[in-house]
């Protein structure tokens, strides 16, 4: 083979080079043309828009990354909507719920002022008064730990504790409470030590707020509160005899200003129960709610232990 002959195979090898990169960068342009109409596509506000990519693709890596882009996107703006919708009918909420106590509260006070009542009346027209203030009051101060919670700006430290030794300290304020309403307690603490990683000021509320909720809501006389483990978990469970709650309302009842009867929509803010949960839920543990074979409702939190 003379040096023709090579230079000859050099050339169309060369040829055959330079045709493949010439439809190799063809591909490459009709492909960013179409990223680039997706682009604009997505630009306009088609979230739905999805660029197509074979796996030998040489813009396949750009393409995944637009697609996943938008996904994210959606997905933001989906919960974006959902979270909008939601504070909707958090302040067409609030409006009844600070509404009615407070034009309640005007008309006694008014009563008192124009002197529509005298002596003893007048006196039980300022309790009364004063009872639907601190029940505002009261509101509002759930209402600020809610959207402290929700806006994620309420700092949390979480230590070591015992929480068999901080539930029996919670308990022990609660006793007079207990005894003041009537209520029967039984309470099943192990005297072992038990830890987990908490925080102690939001367990006293969660505790707190589901004690509260038995008192005001159950309509019951008893109320038990034992503590147990098992595997890598402690449970808390709170239960009482009172008249439990319609099976319909059991999904909703840790949703924010829920408010199954008229009892609680009288007694209650309707916070307490989202309030616990979303504490709960900071200290990665869960909380349900259940009926009671034998009559009342029985609340289950489960922690995980510390390591």
């Amino acid at each position: 083979m003379n040096w023709i002959h090579i230079l000859l195979i050099i050339l169309i090898l060369c040829f055959v080079v330079i045709v493949y990169l010439i439809l190799k960068l063809y591909k490459v342009s009709e492909k960013l043309s179409i990223i680039e109409d997706s682009l604009d596509d997505i630009k306009q506000g088609n979230l739905n828009r999805r660029i197509l990519v074979r796996e030998n693709d040489m813009t396949k890596t750009i393409c995944y990354s637009i697609n996943d882009m938008v996904t994210n996107n959606q997905v933001q703006l989906i919960k974006l909507k959902q979270s909008e919708q939601a504070y909707k009918r958090l302040m067409t909420s609030l409006s009844h719920d600070v509404k009615t106590p407070l034009t309640s509260l005007v008309g006694y006070l008014e009563a008192v002022q124009e002197r529509i009542v005298t002596g003893e009346e007048k006196e039980e027209y300022l309790e009364v008064a004063l009872t639907k203030a601190h029940h505002l009051k009261g509101f509002v101060e759930s209402l600020f730990d809610w959207v402290k919670l929700d806006a994620k700006e309420q700092g949390f430290q979480l230590e070591r504790q015992d929480i068999n030794e901080l539930t029996r300290d919670i308990l022990t304020d609660w006793i007079p409470t207990f005894e003041e309403n009537n209520f029967e307690y039984n309470i099943d603490i192990s005297d072992t030590e038990c830890f987990i990683q908490l925080d102690p000021n939001a367990f006293i509320r969660i505790i707190n707020n589901l004690l509260q909720n038995v008192l005001i809501h159950s309509e019951g006389t008893q109320i038990d509160l034992q503590i147990g483990d098992k595997d890598h978990d402690v449970i808390v469970q709170i239960s009482d005899n009172g008249k439990g709650i319609p099976t319909k309302d059991l999904p909703h009842i840790f949703d924010r200003l829920y408010q199954s009867d008229e009892s609680r929509s009288v007694n209650g803010n309707g916070l307490g129960l989202a309030i616990a949960k979303e504490l709960v839920h900071l200290h990665n543990g869960s909380i349900s709610a259940d009926n009671s074979l034998n009559g009342g409702m029985t609340f289950t939190i489960i922690f995980p232990k510390a390591l």
